[in-house]
């Protein structure tokens, strides 16, 4: 079975997949900013391993002989669903494989604007590292005693509510309906804004969701707090932030993912001290992707096997 993993893989990780000849799965490796190359293989190609870059019309007619489209992670927004089905082309996802990496990473995002590191480590690099102004004094923080609020409440809040109440915050959250066995404060989501020191984002991309955090929310949020990203990067009205940053209420912000990906380098955020800012990589880890990588392996068995697949979405 020909499949095309998507995505830049290191030695070690691309040694792994080559051993998945020996249970019949031929798979080769593929930037995602090699599009010459990912033409070339959808040709042939049996089962597409995605990760970031989008799969729409144009990616599936190339390749006639596609049968499954594999998510390596939870949201398929970058998938067009509609016209898979009309193909005929499966689509599925892995809930769980990466949900604690990116809960780590939340939490080291919401560490690292409150610890101020990215002004820290520059200044120390640069020989100025014991020469910061004073006044930076009353920006430090801790999680212990703040309120965190989580907008959603899968897998990664899950993991990473006991965390952060582990650490002296009061964790409250919003979603779409009160989970029964949490035994958290559920709160209408303005009021989640209105008293969370932190609030962090756990929500998939839905034309309902798409802007979620506009200038009214933003300017809805607690004086002083701030906001982490590891979801979908267009939750975000990137213009509202920057207004949100520069004049209140935020100080800060974390984020893991962008409106466009890769993001321009000249993007405004970029210049920016308060903010702390990762290449959409919260969720990748050796864990992640060897997790991945069982489950992925698994469907394309099933597919072979006319067995039924796992987490099918289409």
């Amino acid at each position: 079975m020909k499949v095309i993993y998507n995505y830049a893989a290191a030695p070690q990780f691309a040694a792994s997949l080559g051993e998945l000849r020996n249970r019949g799965l031929d798979v080769d490796v593929c930037p995602e900013s090699d599009d010459t190359r990912l033409f070339e293989l959808l040709a042939s190609a049996d089962v597409l391993w995605h990760c970031l870059r989008p799969v729409d019309r144009r990616v599936m007619d190339a390749a006639p002989n596609l049968k499954l489209i594999q998510k390596i992670g939870v949201g398929v927004n970058t998938i067009d669903l509609d016209y898979a089905k009309a193909r005929g082309i499966a689509v599925c996802n892995m809930p769980g494989t990466n949900s604690a990496a990116v809960a780590e990473h939340t939490l080291a995002l919401a560490l690292a604007v409150l610890r101020l590191l990215r002004p820290f480590d520059a200044e120390v690099r640069g020989g100025a590292g014991w020469a910061w102004p004073p006044e930076r004094q009353d920006r430090l923080g801790e999680i212990r005693g703040r309120t965190v609020g989580l907008i959603g409440f899968g897998a990664v809040p899950r993991l990473l509510a006991p965390i952060l109440s582990a650490m002296g915050a009061q964790v409250v959250y919003s979603a779409q309906s009160r989970k029964p066995d949490i035994d958290l404060p559920f709160v209408p989501l303005d009021a989640l804004l209105a008293r969370s020191d932190i609030v962090s984002l756990h929500i998939p991309l839905t034309p309902a969701t798409t802007k979620l955090m506009n200038r009214t929310r933003l300017r809805t949020m607690r004086s002083g707090s701030i906001l982490i990203n590891t979801a979908r990067g267009a939750l975000i009205d990137d213009n509202a932030l920057i207004e949100a940053l520069d004049h209140g209420p935020l100080i800060g912000a974390g984020l893991d993912v962008f409106t466009d990906e890769p993001t321009p380098h000249d993007h405004p955020l970029f210049g920016r001290n308060d903010v702390v800012l990762t290449p959409h990589v919260a969720w990748l880890t050796r864990e992640t992707l060897a997790r991945s990588v069982a489950v992925a392996a698994d469907n394309c068995l099933r597919l072979a096997n006319a067995q039924p697949l796992r987490f099918r979405v289409v």
